[in-house]
Parts: structure tokens; sequence; C-alpha cells
């Protein structure tokens, strides 16, 4: 059981895993404090008090709503761009590792494939 158990722990989409959930709770904050300290109060400066959970109509506080949204949009762009660079940084190298293990070539598969070719070649004329 515990054979299964480390097999499971260290595989690496488990690894993968709680490597975002770290990297996601830190860049959480990271976007929160952008939008509290940077984005809010530049948005602020257009509005009468400053925040958007201030607007309400009679007892309905839909200000609250699209603070929240707004928050999600953010997040959503700061984690879908973090996903991009690592993407693409990511395959970069599985390119590079392509090309170091690429196995070396038989001398018997380039005959065989020369002959191949060859027989294409007579039985297409």
């Amino acid at each position: 059981m515990w054979k299964d158990f480390k097999e499971f722990a260290f595989k690496g989409n488990v690894l993968d895993l709680a490597i975002a959930v770290v990297i996601g709770a830190a860049f959480g904050k990271i976007v929160t404090s952008l939008v509290e300290h940077i984005i809010m109060p530049t948005i602020g400066l257009l509005l009468p008090s400053g925040k958007f959970s201030s607007l309400h109509y009679k007892e309905i506080l839909y200000g609250n709503f699209i603070q929240s949204v707004f928050d999600f949009i953010v997040i959503a762009f700061a984690i879908f761009m973090f996903i991009r660079l690592i993407s693409k940084f990511k395959r970069k190298e599985d390119a590079v590792a392509i090309t170091e293990e690429a196995p070396p070539v038989d001398s018997k598969e380039v005959l065989l494939e020369e002959i191949r070719d060859l027989l294409k070649k007579q039985n297409n004329a």
C-alpha cells in the first residue's frame, strides 16, 4: 500500500497540481493587491465614493457584485497570462528535449528506406 501511495503522490501530475495550488495562492495575493491598491484607486478617481461597492439602488447592493466580477476578470486574465508564459517556456524545453533525445539512425534503416523509395519510383514509372 505504501508503494502505491508513493507512486501516486510523486507522479508528475500530482506534484504539478500541488505546485500550482501554492503558486496560485501566492499569485492571488499579488493580483488582489494590484486590484485593491493600484486599479481601484485609479477607478476611484472616476467614482464619487471611490469604490464599486458603494453603488446601490435602494436596498440592492449591485456594487458588490460589480466589484466581484471585476476582481474575477482581473484574476482570470492574470492567470491566463501566467499560464501562457509558462506554456511558451515548456514548449521550448520540450523542443530541446526532443532534439537531444533523438535516437541515432541505424544504417540498415537508411538502406531500407532508400530501397523503399526506389521501389516506389519504379512502380510509379
